[in-house]
This record gives structure tokens, sequence and C-alpha cells, in this order.
């Protein structure tokens, strides 16, 4: 199956963001990858639920908010009530209870997506896959848009494929960072399922173009 596109807003002109993100929907993106950063758990400060409440109606598009937040059990409600339809939470983020965070997440009727940094072996989330809908594999250390790809995360995705197909689960996986026409083609054959993407579309002159390439990388 071909790959889905999840472009990043972190990339996009922030000047025009709600135009922005309705240029890539049109464009035929699968899903708005939005990059939350708190100061804390990365050293960049991004966004939080009143702009993605303010954003909900540039699309219809599955909004897919990636916190890269310190106790991000203490905001799960907040993103649900702003329009978050996949809340993502880091296994690596200080937090109480990371089974608790989860629930709260798919309680509060959102779907449950677990990140995972380079440097942290993939096996450290097996034991919560039963409690998430998507897995998203970081190729970049987070906190910076822009970064080059990291080709060593690549092997995470074909183990936690693995333990997925062992446990019966069909969950996506997900890759953020450094995505380009490059570097997706080798996502892909890997067996990543959602490509996202920031400077690959956004700053592209046809993006169009830039999120069919990802599509059939």
């Amino acid at each position: 199956m071909m790959p889905k596109v999840a472009p990043s807003i972190l990339a996009a002109d922030f000047a025009r963001l709600g135009d922005e993100v309705r240029r890539v929907s049109e464009a035929g993106a699968d899903y708005i990858h939005i990059d939350v950063m708190d100061g804390v758990f990365v050293p960049n400060i991004t966004l939080g639920p009143p702009v993605i409440k303010s954003l909900r109606g540039s699309s219809k598009l599955p909004f897919i908010s990636h916190l890269m937040i310190s106790h991000p059990e203490r905001h799960v409600a907040a993103f649900a009530e702003s329009g978050s339809d996949i809340i993502e939470v880091h296994i690596e983020a200080d937090q109480d209870d990371l089974r608790g965070t989860l629930r709260a997440i798919r309680e509060a009727g959102c779907k449950a997506g677990l990140a995972v940094n380079p440097p942290t072996p993939i096996e450290r989330a097996f034991e919560y896959l039963d409690l998430v809908d998507l897995v998203l594999v970081m190729s970049v250390n987070p906190g910076f848009g822009g970064q080059s790809f990291m080709p060593e995360v690549l092997p995470k995705i074909a183990l936690v494929k693995e333990e997925l197909t062992k446990r019966g689960l069909e969950v996506p996986i997900e890759i953020d960072g450094g995505i380009n026409g490059k570097t997706a083609a080798a996502a892909s054959s890997a067996g990543a399922d959602i490509l996202a993407a920031g400077t690959y579309v956004f700053r592209s002159e046809d993006v169009v173009g830039a999120i069919r390439a990802l599509r059939n990388s």
C-alpha cells in the first residue's frame, strides 16, 4: 500500500496558517501533522489548543497533534476539545502514568499515538501497544524543523511491525523528521504507513507534486 502523507505545519507560514492548512488539504494530504512544543521537553515553543481550534475550520482532514511536551496528561482534555483527532505523546516525556495518559486520550474520544525518539529502543514501546492506535518513529531528535533524516532508525519500523503482527494488532506506523523525495522511499520501503513532512511540502513550488511524490515513494 502507498503511504499516507501528513504535512507538518511547523514548516508552514505562521502568518497565514489557516491558508497553509487549506492549501495542503486541497493538494491531497491525508492528515495535518501539528507539532506542539513546550520549551521544556524540547527547546522550542510552538503552539497550543487555541491555535488548533482556530485551524479546525480550515480542513476536514484528521489532525495529528504531536505533543512534544512534559506532563501531557495535564493537557489531554484541552487538545481533544480543540479538534485533535489523534494525540501523540512521547514515551520519554515526564508524566505520572503513560498507560493512564494513553487511556485518557482514548476516553476523550481521540486516537492515541506513542512517539519514540531516535536514541530510545523501540522495544520500550512494546508494553503499551495494546493502548495505542498509532506509533510514531522519530527520524530526527525532536525540537527543530529542517533536520537531516537519520536512517539508523529505520529498523525500528520492522521491529514494531513484527511485534504488532504477533499480537494481531493493526496499528499504523508514522515516521517524522527529514522526510523528502529521497528519504521517503527508504521510509516507505522500511514499512512506514504515514510520512510526516514539513519543509519538503510547505516550501515546495508544487505542493500537489510534492505530496504525490511522497505517496508514490
